[in-house]
């Protein structure tokens, strides 16, 4: 028995199949079944009707052989009444010679082409109907033969296939894109951390925090305001900005203030309607849409993020972005608030600093100073009452003394709040000044090493708040000694390697207890200096003596100077 001879349309739907298979776009997937669709059964007219989601009627009408002149004279899609109806009530194939005896026919509208023979197939996917393919007008035959039917069936099923998997493919890159989108909000959110961690400048937390927000939601623009009583101020921006930091607006009046104040998300499609004030007091160009979300903090509105038009098109911000720039606003919050308290910190315990130094130096002047010059004016009064000129004279010379050494104490007092050499020599001459100072006054042992040059390129200067520190360190730990250690022999050490450098001194003394007398050896100055520049300060004493030691980053070391010999006694005169 020979084979049955296959039907002339089943290579053709093969073919088919296998391109649907492989595209990935619904919409190109139902063109191309319309288009085979006609070809395979001969029909002038074909047409794809998608349910809508009750299945109760049709969505979606989309057709082909219909040109757009006569497509604009009949009107309204239909919505699956009359014989289109007979397939979304029962999703079984319909073949009809003339549609227009059959029992639920309405007829067809005015400018509608005339249609007689009908073929109706369901499009069923995962065993629910999802839509039907309509064919009408047979070419070359009165009606639509069973082999056209199971053509178009066959067609149906490539269709239900194709476009579930377009679907999930759809679905699939949806997903994708939104865990790319969480995920880079995630590593934004990061970033901001770590930054925060390292790096505990206001400015620099706004500058990052704007960089990263407009990257996140590909922005064109970004602006951060935060709230100052009651306006609004321009604190960072990002993107295409002019000049605009520091710009004020009220928060009563503006759509920005409305943001802050009712704490709610305002996405703007159009800037140039809805945005008060005028978009260009914003400093950016013909902006079109704008994405504006609150920064909340403990319940609080602190600012506004405002971003303006998505990627190179300018498009529109979408329910994606708004989600991830609320996440990323709420991160932001807690940053600037976290910097601004910090720095405030900083400030308060900056003023106490001072405050403590105002207070030790004012000590100072009142025990030995003062009290020296009310001696001398005693010991001139004393000598104007005297007739005899010897005594006079001796009394002159004894002022003159006191005089002298009130000089000296004052030049010292001036040389502790801010040595000379710091500046002019460096810090590596200041501490060698200063350590000779204490051999000559308090006969201390002391020996140095002081490294803080490079071979190549001669003595390194550093910030000037850096030096500072070190040599206040250098400075309170040895006035500690001559005051406290009863020591004889003191090392006092400095060098600079890998980005740091370190001040070390040890003694030999009696040692104390840390805890019980850190506010009278000034060691909780010491380590508030060392902590404002983000350094360490380790402290260990006992019965065999003390050693303080700081380190501190030199990440911000000045370009060195030439190699020279500073004369200390230059320094010390």
């Amino acid at each position: 028995m020979s084979p049955t001879p296959k039907q002339p349309w089943t290579r053709r739907l093969l073919d088919v199949g296998c391109t649907l298979m492989s595209e990935l776009d619904p919409e190109v997937v139902l063109n191309r079944v319309l288009e085979t669709a006609r070809e395979i059964t001969g029909a002038r007219y074909a047409a794809l009707g998608i349910l809508n989601e009750q299945h109760t009627e049709l969505d979606r009408f989309l057709t082909v052989g219909v040109d757009e002149k006569t497509s604009r004279s009949i009107g309204l899609p239909p919505r699956g009444r009359g014989v289109l109806g007979v397939l979304i009530d029962d999703p079984r194939p319909l073949r009809l010679a003339d549609i227009g005896e059959h029992p639920r026919s309405y007829g067809c509208p005015a400018g509608h082409p005339v249609m007689r023979s009908f073929l109706g197939v369901p499009v069923v996917i995962r065993g629910q109907a999802w839509g039907n393919l309509y064919l009408t007008e047979k070419q070359g035959a009165d009606e639509f033969t069973q082999a056209d039917e199971e053509a178009a069936k066959t067609l149906a099923d490539w269709t239900a296939v194709a476009i579930e998997n377009a679907r999930l493919y759809q679905v699939s890159e949806r997903r994708r894109r939104e865990l790319e989108q969480a995920s880079r909000g995630l590593e934004t959110t990061r970033d901001v951390a770590i930054a925060i961690g390292e790096e505990i400048s206001l400015d620099h937390v706004l500058e990052l925090t704007a960089k990263r927000g407009r990257a996140l939601v590909d922005a064109r623009s970004l602006l951060i305001m935060l709230r100052e009583g009651t306006e609004l101020v321009v604190v960072a921006s990002a993107g295409h900005v002019r000049d605009v930091d520091g710009m004020r607006l009220p928060i009563a009046g503006s759509t920005s203030g409305q943001v802050l104040e009712r704490g709610h998300v305002e996405r703007i499609a159009d800037v140039a309607a809805r945005l008060r004030p005028v978009q260009r007091e914003f400093g950016i160009p013909h902006p079109q849409a704008a994405l504006l979300v609150p920064m909340i903090h403990r319940g609080e509105a602190v600012g506004v993020l405002a971003t303006f038009d998505r990627g190179d098109e300018k498009g529109a911000f979408t329910d994606g972005d708004e989600q991830l720039l609320r996440t990323f606003a709420a991160s932001a919050a807690t940053a600037v608030a976290l910097a601004k308290g910090v720095q405030s910190d900083l400030v308060r315990n900056s003023l106490a600093a001072a405050d403590a130094e105002r207070s030790r130096w004012a000590r100072e002047l009142h025990d030995e100073t003062l009290q020296s010059l009310g001696g001398l004016s005693v010991l001139l009064s004393a000598a104007l009452r005297h007739k005899d000129s010897a005594k006079t004279e001796q009394a002159v010379l004894e002022a003159v003394g006191h005089i002298e050494r009130e000089i000296d104490n004052l030049q010292a007092i001036i040389t502790d709040l801010r040595p000379a050499a710091l500046d002019e020599l460096g810090l590596r001459v200041a501490i060698e000044v200063l350590v000779e100072r204490h051999r000559e006054q308090n006969g201390l042992e002391i020996e140095s090493k002081l490294a803080l040059a490079d071979p190549a390129a001669g003595e390194l200067r550093l910030e000037p708040e850096l030096e500072t520190t070190i040599y206040r360190v250098a400075q309170e730990a040895l006035t500690n000694v001559v005051k406290h250690a009863q020591s004889s022999n003191v090392r006092v050490a400095l060098s600079a390697s890998e980005g740091e450098v370190l001040i070390e001194v040890r003694d030999d003394g009696h040692g104390f207890d840390a805890d019980a007398k850190s506010q009278g050896l000034g060691l909780a100055g010491m380590h508030e200096r060392v902590n404002l520049v983000g350094g360490t300060l380790s402290i260990e004493s006992s019965d065999q003596g003390t050693r303080v030691r700081a380190c501190l980053s030199s990440r911000a070391v000045a370009t060195p100077q030439a190699a020279h010999q500073p004369d200390p006694e230059r320094a010390v005169s």
